[in-house]
């Protein structure tokens, strides 16, 4: 029987790693999210709240759109969280362990940065960052973004009420005007629809539960509509 993941477009090297951890089927999310992201070419903004397989949803659809045979970073992934930061890494280190080549660094405040700079060097394709402390390594020009195809933005609300709009918005500017850029986030506050509305281009829009609910046991609905057809739908 064909595994689920595979009907949503998972190659089998990446397949037989989740199945590895223990995972049979998609969430919900996961199920809705990763056959728009395989696409590779829209701008995506999911809601949904902690605990419904976020990393997955955006984790397995990089892993089939970046090349490993490069080097270079493709993928930047900002989370608030140094805690965050190293389970995403974490999950996606587990997800790509049949990828020949794949490697993803951590960046965050806290911990040596010499040893962050090391493994940039050395190569890697997928970065996982604070905003903070990607915003001390840009600054250094440890890091070239050039090559930047996907930026995921993950519990965006998070970051701006920590005080990480500025510093979003700087690191931003340094990645490539015709990339990807994926969003997700509990709520959807103004805050988080500007940064949709100035770095986005109509993007999709994925909602699980309810709008600007919070973490409640609710039966979970659906539905995914582009944001220009929003107000039609």
């Amino acid at each position: 029987m064909t595994n689920p993941f595979s009907k949503l477009g998972i190659s089998d090297d990446v397949v037989n790693a989740v199945k590895d951890l223990g995972f049979e089927n998609p969430t919900p999310i996961q199920e809705q999210s990763i056959p728009v992201l395989l696409e590779g070419n829209n701008d995506f903004v999911g809601l949904a709240q902690t605990g419904t397989g976020k990393t997955a949803a955006f984790g397995l659809p990089l892993l089939e759109l970046i090349d490993f045979k490069s080097n270079k970073p493709q993928a930047l992934i900002l989370c608030p969280t140094r805690e965050l930061c190293l389970q995403i890494t974490s999950d996606i280190k587990n997800f790509s362990k049949n990828i020949s080549g794949a490697n993803v660094v951590a960046v965050y405040g806290g911990a040596n940065i010499m040893q962050q700079l090391r493994e940039i060097r050395i190569g890697v394709q997928i970065v996982v960052a604070t905003p903070g402390r990607m915003l001390d390594i840009i600054g250094r020009k440890a890091i070239d973004f050039s090559n930047v195809k996907f930026v995921v933005l993950d519990e965006a609300d998070e970051m701006l009420n920590m005080g990480f709009q500025e510093d979003i918005n700087d690191i931003l500017s340094t990645t490539p005007d015709d990339k990807k850029t994926w969003l997700f986030s509990a709520t959807m506050p103004p805050e988080v629809r500007r940064i949709a509305k100035n770095y986005m281009d109509s993007p999709v829009e994925l909602t699980m539960g309810t709008k600007n609910a919070g973490n409640v046991n609710i039966e979970h609905e659906y539905y995914i509509v582009r944001a220009r057809d929003k107000y039609a739908a």
